[in-house]
């Protein structure tokens, strides 16, 4: 399997999946589901200074460069698109 090597600020991180239950334990179709927008930190680039490998973030939905290897969907996103980091979880 390929290894993704940012370059620069870059990320590359492993997008996680939508919920497709609400709390109250109703099933949502896929058209009613946000699209998530945090993800795992899988690499870093040389450039970047805040975050390390498994931070999970919260990212500009706009932003990322998507992309998927075999069943993994992956972002490539520069540092300073990354609106925070998730903690305590």
């Amino acid at each position: 399997m390929p290894t993704l090597k940012p370059l620069s600020d870059y990320v590359v991180a492993t997008v996680e999946a939508a919920q497709s239950k609400t709390a109250s334990g109703f099933y949502l179709p896929d058209s009613a589901q946000e699209k998530p927008k945090t993800a795992i930190v899988s690499a870093v680039g040389p450039d970047v200074k805040q975050l390390k490998v498994k931070d999970q973030i919260v990212y500009k939905s706009y932003s990322p460069t998507e992309l998927k290897i075999g069943n993994v969907e992956y972002i490539l996103v520069k540092e300073e698109d990354v609106l925070a980091t998730v903690e305590g979880k």
